[in-house]
């Protein structure tokens, strides 16, 4: 019988083909990132290792790295029919300081003490952290739904009566996520006083745990701080724009992208990346962020949002192992930019930030602080658990879930105190 020549050449060349995806498959799967940069140490705020697979149901349509499902969106606990109206007797103000991680603790610290005391909340203006950078509230958030949330719990009014003057006003300090004790002991004799007092907050701590101790300001607290902000329409509209150009830019990974929290000014100040005796650290560079993720399974297709302002060199290295990585620059629509990129430290960015951050499939917080806690706060509510805690792995490759936040794998914040299944 003949041989056929063309047949022998293609089962040479079928048979080639073969081998050199085979070599190629062997070489991904063993190559180590490790390998071309130094190992990170733990992190300061911790990572807990779920053993229940069952908590987590991976994502069936994308191979391109450990995704998750979102689960559902949780209904709130608390119910505005259960308060008792009252008649309001003076004021309280006001102003919302240092990003949208403050304005949340701000905005329930103020809710709760107006209720308490009985007096009328006055609409708080923004202040940003440079001299004469002052925004009102409606800029930002939406007004009728701050309003409408808190009606028959405490009275809203947009600015003072002509008749008050703010300069009578006696300035109170307020402890972050403050109890009932404090305001009885310490703001309502002052109220009784005065009449008419404002809030200036403190945060003596910024963990968002929640606590075994209760109190009647329990469910005040958590509408305030899960029910009242939401973004006013022309800010929300970048938002979903910038999400859409992600998730567009995503099409290999079934749409789904990643958001994380690295600002390098934050990364550059002394201390950040100070370890204890414990070897932990509170902030990691992009070139951690780079191992960690690909250690996770993450491939180099996935798309990764920065919060960081505009780019910088140091994080090239990211963009390296991650080359769809972009900051708001880069995905922002033309039309938005002169107005919402103004300058690196404007309201709009942080708040642009902070609700990107809260809707991505995954965040990952490079920095530990208030800015991590109440994004998982509202990452929580809305069933987007996939919350993963930088750290060092050995080897080449780690479980997902064993990088769950302790927000998630313990269930210790305290919005699991404010919703319920």
């Amino acid at each position: 019988m003949g041989v056929d020549l063309r047949q022998v050449v293609a089962g040479v060349l079928t048979l080639t083909m073969f081998v050199m995806l085979g070599n190629m498959i062997k070489r991904d799967h063993f190559d180590s990132v490790e390998g071309k940069f130094p190992g990170v140490r733990d992190v300061e705020f911790d990572s807990e290792k779920v053993s229940d697979q069952g908590l987590v149901t991976f994502s069936k349509k994308s191979t391109n790295g450990p995704w998750i499902q979102s689960g559902q969106e949780l209904k709130p606990c608390w119910k505005e029919s259960t308060f008792d109206e009252v008649e309001p007797k003076g004021f309280v103000t006001l102003s919302l300081t240092n990003g949208p991680e403050y304005h949340v603790s701000q905005i329930a610290d103020a809710v709760v003490v107006a209720r308490y005391i009985g007096a009328t909340l006055v609409l708080p203006d923004i202040r940003g952290s440079k001299p004469g950078d002052e925004r009102k509230f409606e800029e930002i958030y939406d007004v009728d739904k701050f309003v409408k949330s808190l009606d028959g719990v405490v009275k809203v009014v947009k600015g003072l009566p002509d008749d008050v003057s703010i300069r009578d006003f006696a300035v109170v300090k307020v402890p972050n996520r403050i109890s009932d004790d404090h305001i009885a002991e310490k703001i309502k004799p002052v109220f009784k006083t005065n009449s008419n007092i404002r809030l200036a907050t403190f945060f003596p701590s910024v963990n968002m745990r929640k606590t075994t101790k209760t109190s009647a300001s329990d469910s005040v607290a958590c509408l305030a701080m899960f029910g009242t902000l939401q973004l006013q329409p022309e800010v929300n509209e970048v938002v979903d724009s910038m999400i859409e150009r992600l998730r567009t830019l995503s099409r290999k990974s079934n749409g789904q992208f990643i958001a994380v929290d690295l600002r390098v000014e934050i990364l550059e100040k002394k201390g950040c990346h100070g370890s204890s005796s414990a070897g932990t650290k509170s902030c990691f560079s992009a070139q951690e962020i780079a191992i960690f993720l690909r250690k996770m399974g993450f491939d180099k297709d996935t798309t990764i949002y920065l919060t960081q302002p505009r780019w910088d060199e140091s994080l090239d290295v990211l963009k390296d192992i991650f080359p769809k990585t972009y900051t708001k620059e880069n995905i922002m629509p033309a039309d938005k930019k002169a107005k919402f990129l103004e300058s690196e430290d404007s309201e709009f960015e942080k708040v642009i930030d902070f609700y990107m951050c809260s809707q991505s499939d995954v965040f990952v917080p490079a920095i530990s602080g208030l800015f991590y806690a109440n994004v998982a706060g509202k990452r929580i509510a809305s069933g987007k658990t996939q919350i993963l805690v930088p750290s060092d792995i050995p080897g080449s490759s780690a479980s997902v879930t064993s990088h769950f936040s302790p927000y998630i794998s313990k269930k210790n914040h305290m919005a699991h105190s404010c919703y319920c299944k």
